[in-house]
């Protein structure tokens, strides 16, 4: 499976189920497992005494530097392009300044653009839509609780796994 065109990850849809017992969580991975076919890898579950939880919230350690790498890439070219289409409509406008000094401008333009670009791939590579589900699982276990988490590979797997684990009872979070 495949990330999407910017991400190196295989599972970018994550969804974080907390249960009050290790037993109903257990019970609701099975259950989606189950009924959404999945792999046994893709459900995980965290108990309060698990030893290394970030492995199993966050088990694509290869996909993250894929991440990093391809959103710099990426989004780095996107912002040179959108900054030297910037300078051609700046130039076809006639602006006074853009047309006395088309070189320095489109320079200008595409050195910004690239650093907008580069500065996109960073937040994209900081994956800000994880911290509530990697938090809601850390907080689940410092209350005692059990955590169901299911790594989807695509939006609607996780939307479907969401809903039969809201289902079983679960609290649910999940990333975009």
């Amino acid at each position: 499976m495949s990330g999407t065109p910017i991400t190196g990850e295989s599972s970018n849809s994550k969804v974080a189920a907390v249960f009050a017992t290790t037993t109903a969580a257990r019970d609701a991975a099975r259950e989606v497992v189950a009924a959404l076919s999945l792999d046994a890898g893709q459900v995980k579950v965290i108990t309060p005494s698990e030893p290394h939880p970030g492995r199993k919230l966050e088990p694509e350690s290869r996909g993250i530097w894929h991440t990093i790498v391809l959103a710099h890439i990426k989004l780095g070219i996107v912002g040179a392009v959108l900054g030297l289409v910037a300078f051609a409509i700046a130039y076809a406008m006639g602006i006074r300044y853009v047309t006395s000094s088309p070189v320095a401008t489109a320079l200008v333009l595409l050195f910004f653009g690239t650093v907008a670009g580069l500065f996109m791939g960073g937040l994209v590579s900081l994956r800000p839509d994880h911290d509530r589900y990697v938090l809601a699982a850390r907080e689940a276990m410092d209350h005692g609780r059990t955590t169901v988490v299911v790594h989807a590979f695509t939006a609607a797997q996780a939307d479907q796994a969401a809903d039969l684990l809201r289902g079983q009872g679960g609290e649910v979070t999940s990333t975009l």
